[in-house]
């Protein structure tokens, strides 16, 4: 490697990376460095590989192939990560800029990897040696990665394939632009206080401060979540709503901006991308990498949920008829799309008096954590402790803590949680990354994974410490899920350690799982102390809680049925030929998936960005099919009897050893069933929706 690299953090490899010490120039300098490297690393590999493949009796070793590709897979990881990482939680135009230099070079490597001729042979030749059953899992996701990268390709067949590629990315591309477009290019100006009745002050702000940066006078609504998502809920003027409501689902449906032939298009490439590889949908090829085995096991499922949302989804809107007749307002008998959420959110207020930010002063960041932490030691059996000055950081507010095991104090793992928003330098939302995985270095000492946790909560100010919304606290939760089963891993082969090589459908698992204790009694009442009186949350507000957990649960479950139907059949049924357009057969599943039919002009595929621009074709249902998991795993501990010590340790004791120590070493279901003894159910899910209650 030379001596460029000692002058280089970003080039180290291996421990925490020094992020006070990576500049924007550096990754001008050290990427393209590590890419020539690697690159001929590769070729090397690659020509070692064709003279061992040119005997054709001589067996192959794991050691030779899958050993030297992860240990370039994973220098490219490491520091293409840590500059990723800080793109995201310290940007600035200069990173902005060479991050986005690099990021071709770096997706070109990796398709060099995936399309390597060389390389899948070589796969195909150690398949047919002795194996455990971590190696052969890792194995066939390896070739199985490369087989729908279209390495299996020749000739002419290839070369359409990668056109076909090419030309999905850029159609993803402008399907995105044309969604982001008709949103900017659409606005409403309002010019007297009639026209804001019912609107909060933050969005009557919001509203005003559109109108300045356009020049105008008064207060301008736009089509943006922030805007337009509130206004739904909150406006008073019915007309208003009506208005917003009708270009919010008709966007990207006409005109230069028209996303119906790219629907078509995007559809028709991917079917025949689906056959050239051998399968006969794309939800097939979607299928081939997740949990679910097949479309109808999918298709089951749905309809598991479904059939127990429609009848309380129905029961929902008649609610909320009642409301606004109690309110002696006309629309009571005549119920349109635009008044569904101000009506569920007047019936909401009136319901649980629940505010949101009234509760935050019950939770502290700290007293969260130390709850969130006396959990993990409780039903897993680790300490966490925080550290000071023993690991590099990026930002004043990050803190490092350690994992330590509950028995032997023995260190297991690590991680980072930057836990305030920074909205000048730091991208919003919350999520858990890498920042190493369990693994062995090249001289066979053990590397303990880090992960970093990210959050977008309120900053202390002055004496006042961060006090969080409920809602943030489940966050935190959730992340932390994802933590547990990046740290808490056995695995020994790294690319199947953590949550490396776990199902897209499954990998939610332990994160939601997680979320269900924010509800459970004792850890909810043992952190939820008021920050200065050191009062505990008051019994009415904890049911409070309990009870909106569920509100217009019906609605929400077949909202997202609704979604994930359209697409599976979208992926799976729809072709050029079958006589009907693509917004014909989503308008046939809103039949029995809605409770008020799409009004004409209703274009929600043109918008549906999730699908048609991001990687969930055919891959919606997943967000369902992980809360079946998650709530059944949860039910476990239901069932022994939350306030029973002993059965809660043993059953998390349980839920470590399987679901967060054994990772991708086997299949999810496998995992699954070691845990909960039995394949799981939508039962828990249901009930836990409030869905089953409703319709006893």
């Amino acid at each position: 490697m030379g001596h460029a690299t000692a002058t280089l953090p970003l080039l180290e490899g291996q421990g925490l990376p020094a992020f006070a010490q990576i500049t924007a120039d550096q990754v001008a300098t050290a990427i393209p460095l590590l890419l020539e490297q690697l690159h001929s690393e590769l070729s090397a590999l690659e020509t070692n590989l064709e003279q061992q493949l040119s005997d054709p009796n001589a067996p192959l070793a794991w050691e030779a192939v899958m050993e030297p590709l992860q240990r370039l897979g994973e220098r490219l990881r490491w520091s293409w990560g840590a500059v990723s990482h800080l793109n995201g939680v310290c940007n600035s135009p200069e990173l902005r800029e060479a991050y986005q230099q690099q990021q071709g070079a770096v997706v070109a490597f990796g398709s060099r990897a995936g399309q390597s001729q060389v390389l899948y042979r070589a796969l195909d030749r150690l398949a047919g040696s002795a194996l455990d059953g971590v190696q052969r899992r890792i194995l066939e996701a390896e070739r199985r990665d490369m087989q729908l990268r279209g390495v299996g390709l020749e000739g002419a067949e290839q070369e359409a394939f990668n056109a076909a590629t090419a030309e999905l990315a850029s159609l993803a591309n402008d399907f995105g632009n044309h969604v982001l477009d008709a949103t900017n290019n659409w606005s409403l100006s309002l010019s007297s206080e009639a026209d804001l009745a019912g609107l909060p002050p933050s969005l009557r702000e919001l509203l005003a401060q559109a109108a300045r940066e356009a020049g105008e006078e008064g207060w301008r609504m736009g089509l943006d979540m922030p805007r337009a998502m509130p206004f739904l809920k909150f406006s008073q003027r019915r007309d208003l709503r009506e208005t917003v409501y009708r270009a919010q689902v008709s966007r990207a449906s006409s005109g230069d901006l028209d996303n119906r032939p790219l629907i078509e298009r995007i559809l028709t490439l991917k079917r025949q991308q689906a056959q050239r590889l051998g399968y006969g949908s794309w939800a097939e090829v979607s299928l081939a990498t997740k949990m679910a085995g097949s479309v109808a096991e999918v298709e089951q499922l749905l309809e598991e949920l479904r059939a127990a949302a429609l009848p309380a989804a129905q029961r929902e809107i008649e609610e909320l008829r009642a409301c606004a007749r109690r309110h002696g307002a006309p629309e009571a008998e005549d119920l349109q799309p635009w008044d569904v959420s101000h009506w569920a959110e007047v019936l909401r207020r009136e319901t649980f008096e629940l505010d949101a930010e009234a509760l935050r002063p019950w939770f502290p960041l700290e007293q969260v954590l130390q709850g969130l932490f006396g959990l993990c030691q409780r039903l897993f059996d680790i300490r966490i402790v925080s550290t000071e000055g023993e690991a590099p950081l990026w930002h004043p507010d990050v803190r490092y803590f350690r994992v330590l095991s509950g028995g032997s104090g023995d260190e297991l793992a690590g991680f980072y949680l930057d836990p305030y928003s920074r909205p000048g330098s730091k991208r919003g939302g919350a999520w858990m990354d890498e920042c190493l995985g369990r693994s062995r270095s090249p001289e066979g000492t053990p590397v303990l994974p880090v992960a970093y946790l990210i959050c977008n909560q309120s900053p202390p100010v002055g004496s006042t410490p961060s006090l969080m919304t409920f809602d943030e606290v489940e966050t935190l939760f959730h992340e932390f899920g994802h933590g547990l089963q990046h740290m808490l891993t056995t695995v020994e082969r790294p690319q199947a350690a953590g949550i490396n090589n776990v199902e897209w459908d499954a990998v939610e698992l332990p994160s939601q799982f997680m979320e269900n204790w924010c509800y459970d009694r004792a850890t909810l009442m043992g952190m939820a102390r008021h920050w200065q009186s050191g009062e505990p949350l008051p019994e009415a507000e904890y049911h409070k809680l309990l009870a909106a957990r569920t509100f217009m649960g019906g609605s929400a479950t077949l909202r997202q049925v609704h979604f994930a139907l359209t697409d599976l059949r979208l992926h799976s049924q729809w072709n050029p030929g079958c006589g009907q357009t693509p917004d014909q057969l989503r308008r046939d599943i809103a039949r029995t998936t809605t409770v008020l039919e799409p009004i004409a002009e209703d274009a929600f595929l043109c918008a549906f960005s999730h699908i048609f621009a991001g990687g969930y074709a055919a891959g919606y249902y997943s967000y369902k099919w992980a809360e079946v998991l998650s709530a059944d795993a949860f039910s476990a501990f239901e069932e022994v009897g939350l306030e029973q010590e002993d059965a809660i340790v043993a059953t998390g004791r349980r839920f470590r050893d399987t679901v967060l120590s054994l990772g991708g070493s086997r299949s999810p279901s496998e995992v699954f069933e070691a845990f909960r003894g039995r394949q799981p159910s939508s039962e828990a899910l249901i009930r836990h929706s409030g869905l089953a209650a409703a319709n006893a």
